[in-house]
């Protein structure tokens, strides 16, 4: 190669700071991640704003301290960024030091994300639009959000649409279509999804009923912290010969079905 052609080659793309920090943030160093967000963030960058706001209120690489949390989302929330919006509504949810519980700004938040299409926002609204402790309840909004939600691939809010569906709630009840959510719920591997698919199994609701299935979404659902499980796994169990519990044993262990990922 001469000296020319060595002249006119392009020269190496410069490193980009907020992949870098998101490298770092990922690989558990939320040290670097801070240092590499923070000027990005000084020079308004929204979405290093409430990255770091979400390390405050988390205390990731730094104390926690909702004051500052509070200070960085609220810059990103006020620049429409839809991740500093979800953030900084959790925050008012659940208070902290120097930051009082705001239910109301909250839900405003978490409408205002979930309107710009961030999914787990609309998990959220879709959750608390069902509860009714922080807004009125409303069932079939609930759904609506939750739909969004499972589009954008939240397992929770498949799990939650299995419920609305088996329980008659701002729907026809159809326990054949609230199995079809709780297993790609359960395949995407949200616990609840897999206790609820496991009951039906048991129960024969919606699905076919088979010991053997029931209880290896159920073990899956306990090793996830699901406390819908509990009431089934001993009623499952006592049902089943040792060959079978094995056999569920050996399915709860694998990895998920491919159809997962």
């Amino acid at each position: 190669m001469g000296w020319l052609d060595r002249f006119r080659r392009a020269p190496a793309p410069l490193p980009d700071p907020m992949e870098e920090a998101l490298a770092a943030f990922r690989a558990g160093d939320h040290a670097t991640a801070l240092a590499l967000w923070e000027p990005l963030a000084r020079a308004g960058d929204a979405r290093a704003q409430a990255n770091i706001g979400a390390c405050f209120a988390e205390g990731l690489g730094v104390p926690a301290d909702a004051p500052l949390a509070l200070k960085w989302l609220n810059l990103a929330a006020e620049a429409g960024h839809p991740p500093g919006q979800r953030n900084l509504a959790a925050l008012f949810l659940r208070g902290g030091r120097g930051v009082e519980v705001d239910f109301a700004r909250a839900a405003d938040l978490y409408r205002r994300a979930a309107e710009a299409g961030d999914a787990l926002a609309q998990d959220m609204l879709s959750w608390m639009l069902l509860e009714g402790e922080v807004m009125p309840p409303d069932p079939a909004e609930a759904r609506r959000w939750a739909l969004k939600a499972a589009e954008g691939g939240v397992a929770a809010s498949m799990t939650r649409l299995g419920m609305l569906h088996h329980h008659a709630m701002g729907v026809e009840r159809d326990v054949a279509e609230a199995a079809r959510w709780w297993r790609m719920a359960a395949e995407r591997g949200d616990a609840d999804g897999q206790a609820m698919l496991g009951a039906a199994h048991h129960l024969g609701a919606g699905v076919a009923r088979d010991g053997v299935a029931a209880l290896a979404w159920l073990l899956r659902a306990e090793a996830g912290g699901s406390e819908l499980a509990r009431p089934f796994l001993n009623p499952v169990r006592a049902g089943l010969p040792p060959g079978d519990i094995a056999e569920a044993e050996r399915r709860a262990a694998a990895p998920l079905p491919e159809a997962a990922a």
